[in-house]
């Protein structure tokens, strides 16, 4: 099958999904073009022209292809008009997030305009596929409401089709992680050696507003405020404008960071995981949580707000309580979950359904359908 392989913004968990499924899925012949994670109001609006009249794309364009998967940034209405010759095959547009359940931020312009990009790419795909249920749940509901708050000519009816053959297929972890998680894991020490022992915390996200910066700075102030002895190690891809809050970590917290910044390689962003105790998310927008997951299956203990998608990967016993008004009411929630998992430290979490060998299996199926018969 020859397949189009489309990343209109490649952040790295965009490419590394990619990455898993043209090197998992090899017996196919797999064409990528994708364009920098850099402009991201303009790289959505504009994706369209980027990819169909930059010279570089034209011939790649112009082979005759079996399917076309695009990620949700993809202006997939835009490009089938400007390639006639992409029109008539299969679509699938995969959801790693989506705009409607996007936090609201003053500095945030034209977010009316990006979700209506979405809402023509999805109505113009054969299949849409999300990384969890909570991103689909939240993209049809915004989308609808946002089609009853348009002037006239519209109707919520329109989500229908798409919504009821839309699908749940999570990005896969690689093999290599679940390879790393058999070794013994530094978890499991007897009761007083853990209770000596320094407490080792990751937090791993994308340093943007989104993530919950100003949280992560409350928690760290309340186990300070507690006199917990901890280190952690803040990881994360880094873009143009970095929140303020991330330097006054820096400053504040020193003494307590083993790592700051973007890990060098990917086997030295896997060890720190892997020894690691904790791994503590803020996120204020968040659709399936990769680095979290890549955490539990190495071992890691889950720190997580009760709110986005981790209710449906996690349960109550690694949710600390949301509180999106009171950020140091969330924080002491945080820290009281972080003390009582100190004292236990034995969780295992099974994350084996998360595995490339076993979700690549699903991708491959929902490929053979949509070349044999589109869904619309």
């Amino acid at each position: 099958m020859r397949i189009l392989l489309l990343s209109a913004y490649e952040a790295s968990s965009h490419k590394a999904w990619a990455e898993t499924l043209m090197s998992g899925l090899a017996h196919h012949d797999w064409h990528y073009l994708a364009l920098p994670a850099r402009h991201f109001a303009w790289r959505i609006r504009g994706n369209a022209m980027s990819f169909a009249f930059d010279p570089a794309f034209k011939e790649t364009l112009e082979i005759p292809f079996d399917l076309v998967i695009a990620t949700s940034m993809t202006d997939c209405a835009g490009l089938k008009a400007f390639c006639p010759d992409l029109q008539n095959i299969p679509w699938l547009l995969y959801f790693h997030e989506n705009q409607f359940s996007y936090p609201k931020n003053s500095q945030q312009q034209g977010i009316i305009e990006m979700q209506m990009v979405t809402l023509y790419s999805a109505l113009s795909a054969d299949l849409c596929v999300f990384n969890s249920q909570f991103n689909r749940t939240s993209f049809f509901q915004g989308a609808r409401a946002l089609l009853k708050k348009l002037p006239d000519y519209v109707s919520p009816d329109w989500l229908d089709k798409t919504e009821e053959t839309s699908q749940v297929l999570a990005v896969p972890l690689s093999n290599d992680i679940f390879k790393m998680g058999d070794k013994p894991i530094e978890n499991h020490e007897n009761h007083d050696e853990k209770q000596d022992k320094k407490l080792k915390l990751v937090w791993s996200a994308r340093w943007e507003y989104d993530k919950g910066p100003e949280r992560l700075l409350a928690i760290l102030e309340e186990m300070e405020a507690r006199q917990i002895d901890y280190e952690i190690a803040v990881l994360g891809e880094q873009f143009r404008s970095v929140p303020k809050e991330f330097e006054q970590i820096k400053q504040g917290f020193s003494h307590r960071i083993s790592q700051f910044g973007f890990a060098e390689s990917r086997q030295d962003y896997l060890d720190i995981l892997a020894s690691s105790d904790m791994v503590l998310s803020t996120a204020l927008h968040e659709f399936q949580g990769l680095s979290v997951l890549e955490s539990v299956a190495l071992g890691c203990i889950p720190i997580l707000p009760n709110r986005q998608v981790y209710p449906e990967l996690f349960g109550d016993a690694f949710l600390y309580e949301s509180d999106l008004d009171n950020v140091k009411k969330e924080a002491r929630s945080a820290v009281k979950l972080i003390e009582k998992h100190q004292k236990m430290m034995a969780s295992v979490i099974d994350v084996s359904g998360f595995q490339e060998s076993s979700l690549l299996k699903k991708y491959n199926v929902f490929f053979g359908e949509l070349t044999k018969s589109t869904i619309r």
